[in-house]
This record gives structure tokens, C-alpha cells and sequence, in this order.
């Protein structure tokens, strides 16, 4: 059951080109609500500046009534909902950002999403209707859209909804592991890490502050090329706009202490890097690179063998997001909650806002269960 969060008072929302951002925001993320590091100005600044291209986005700034940054979501105009053809205004989440939560001020979010509802409401460039992707289900943020919708007598409806792994326990890794995965499983895991070592010296790393950060980019780059993503132009490294983002998000990661960058080496080699996010109490699993030409040894999962004691006994972090697609054949083996992200759809004020909306939920429904019966019939 959703509950309504509380109200802590006014505030107002304005849509304002990406110049109008201020110098930076840590202060609104680290009293956000829900942590988001792909909204926080390290890593939005680079994916504006990179990752962009021709695409028209606004970003919703919140302020409340002193003139504090309390809210900030960027936006875009899509022109398709779904198959349908239809230009609606949504939440804009590139290739590299693995969650659409706005940075929202706790005790802020009906607020917030009030105020950005009637600034939509009242600018012209919001066209048809509002779809927020990637929120956490029944996250406060989610609930505050939900109540300012329902205040406004408006719908909220959750269009999608996908599963993804989230490690988040209280258990010590040894007994996690226990239960996560079968006793053949974790002696065969063991025999790798053994066989590995005997092909030479083995040396997990972390980054610290006095390592050269750009070798290890470069380092996460050429594995990352070297496999299957290089392969199919997937690779951050197979455009330059997608490597210098990368960098430069890495570099103000760091700048900002939010980095964790792992490497598993064999004699001096990466063979395996990870790259987190720290957001407290939360934390990113952004991106993993192995080289596979070991992968008989199963490099990627003996870096997360590495990574998750070290989340499990940080006192500043509660879970981790894995980033990853649902059903994913490695990380939901060895991580076993679960985080429900959703989509949902918001109409604007205006007949022919009113229409459109309509008429794409009224076909998607009918999609749905046009699905529903063929999978029924053969069944």
C-alpha cells in the first residue's frame, strides 16, 4: 500500500535550459531522498556535455521558499510512447543512467512533483503527457508522484516494471554466500581462484588517491574493447564521446569521493575491473570489464567475489544496485534481492493533452492484453 509522504511546505519549479545549472549540487544529493549518482553533477555534467547529441533537454530545478535547491530532474521530449507515435514530455535517461529517481529533498517529494506538474502544466514546450522511467517501486519518490498526482485528480499509473539484482543483507559475506549459492557451486569458484594463482601472482587492488587515474581508465577501456561489447561497437572506447565521458565521469567520482574502482591483476595485468558508485547509504555497480581470453577462470565473478565482502562490511553503505539488466546470468546467480524499477505515466493539463494521454494508455492496454490472450492461446 502506498503511503503518502508528508508535506514540509511550497515550493516551486522552473524549466530552464541545462546552462541555467548551478556550480554544483552535493548539497541537495546528500540529503536526497533517494540517492541517484547519475544526477549528482559529477556524472551529469560529463553525460550532458558527451552523451547529449542533438537532443533538446530542459532540467525541472525545485527551489523552496529561502531559495534552497531542493529538487532537480532533467527532461526531454520523446516522439515515440512505446510503438505509438506521440510526443510527450518524459525524464531523460541516457544509455549510461541506470535510474531515473530525481535528486529530491527528503520530506520534499509531493512537493516536488506538484510543483513540476504545474510548471509542465503551464509551458509550452511540454507536449502531450509526462512518462517518468526508472524509479524504485514504492520509493518515497514514487510515492510522492503518486500523491501529487492523486491531488491534482490526475492517474499514476505504473505502465512497465522490471526486476534487477540489489544486494542488500545484513549477513556476513561467508554466510550469504552460503545461501546464495550451492555448496558445489562455491567449492568450484574456489578451485578457479586456485587454479588462476597457480598461473601466477594474483593481486586484487583497489584505487587510492596517489594511483594514476587515467592508467587505470585506460586499463578498463582496453578490456572492456578487447571483449564481446568491442566486438559489436558496444565498448565505451569504440566512440570517442562515449570514452571521454567516461573519464571524465571517473575522474569527478573521484574528485567527490564516490569512487570505487577495483582490479583483479595477474602478474601486474587487469584481468577484471569493477567501477561503483559510493552514494550513501547506497551504492552503483556502474560497469565491469574482464579479459576474456581467462575467462576459463571466470574472472568477472571472482572480482565480485572480492567486491561484495567489502560492500557487505562498509558501515556507510546499506545496498548496492547491480545496474543490470533483469534476469542477468551472472549477478542474480550470486545476489539475491531484488529492486523493482517502474515507468509511470502522468497526464498534463489540456484537452488535447487530456487526448493524447488517453488514446496511448487506452493502446497499451489493449496491447497488454492482446499479449495476454496470445500467450494464452498457445500456451
Amino acid at each position: 500500500m502506498l503511503l503518502v509522504p508528508e508535506r514540509t511546505g511550497q515550493i516551486t519549479v522552473r524549466i530552464a535550459p541545462p546552462e541555467a545549472l548551478p556550480g554544483e549540487w552535493r548539497e541537495l544529493a546528500a540529503c536526497a531522498s533517494e540517492p541517484n549518482a547519475f544526477l549528482e553533477d559529477w556524472f551529469l555534467r560529463p553525460a550532458l556535455a558527451h552523451l547529449r547529441g542533438a537532443r533538446d533537454v530542459r532540467i525541472a530545478l525545485a527551489h523552496d521558499a529561502e531559495g534552497r535547491l531542493v529538487g532537480l530532474l532533467p527532461l526531454t521530449l520523446h516522439g515515440r510512447y512505446g510503438r505509438m507515435r506521440a510526443r510527450h514530455v518524459g525524464n531523460w535517461a541516457h544509455y549510461q543512467c541506470f535510474i531515473g529517481t530525481p535528486l529530491v529533498a527528503a520530506g520534499h517529494e509531493r512537493d516536488f512533483w506538484e510543483a513540476m506538474l504545474a510548471a509542465l502544466d503551464a509551458d509550452r514546450w511540454a507536449r502531450g503527457f509526462v512518462t517518468i522511467t526508472g524509479l524504485v517501486e514504492d520509493g518515497r519518490v514514487h510515492r510522492g508522484l503518486v500523491a501529487a498526482a492523486s491531488a491534482l485528480g490526475r492517474p499514476a499509473p505504473v505502465v512497465h516494471r522490471y526486476d534487477r539484482a540489489l544486494l542488500e543483507t545484513t549477513a556476513t559475506a561467508d554466510a550469504y554466500l552460503e545461501a546464495s549459492l550451492r555448496g558445489k557451486k562455491r567449492k568450484e569458484l574456489r578451485r578457479l581462484s586456485n587454479r588462476l594463482r597457480e598461473s601466477g601472482q594474483v593481486c586484487f587492488r583497489v584505487w587510492q588517491g596517489d594511483d594514476d587515474l587515467a592508467a587505470w581508465c585506460d586499463a578498463f577501456l582496453a578490456l572492456e574493447a578487447a571483449g564481446w561489447k568491442g566486438d559489436r561497437g558496444a565498448a565505451l572506447g569504440n566512440q570517442p564521446e562515449t570514452e571521454a565521458f567516461f573519464r571524465a565521469t571517473v575522474a569527478g567520482a573521484a574528485a567527490a569521493g564516490r569512487l570505487d574502482f577495483q582490479r583483479l591483476d595477474l602478474d601486474g595485468r587487469a584481468i577484471a575491473m569493477l567501477v561503483n558508485f559510493r552514494t550513501p547509504p547506497g551504492s552503483w555497480s556502474f560497469k565491469i570489464a574482464y579479459d576474456e581470453s581467462f575467462s576459463r577462470f571466470s574472472p568477472g565473478v571472482l572480482i565480485e567475489l572480492e567486491n561484495l565482502p567489502r560492500v557487505l562490511a562498509d558501515p556507510d553503505i546499506d545496498w548496492m544496485d547491480s545496474c543490470a539488466i533483469e534476469n542477468h546470468p551472472m549477478i542474480d546467480r550470486l545476489w539475491m534481492e531484488r529492486r523493482r524499477i517502474v515507468q509511470v505515466s502522468v497526464p498534463l493539463s489540456g484537452t488535447a493533452r487530456r487526448l493524447v494521454y488517453a488514446l496511448c494508455r487506452a493502446g497499451e492496454t489493449a496491447s497488454a492484453r492482446l499479449r495476454s490472450l496470445l500467450g494464452r492461446a498457445v500456451w
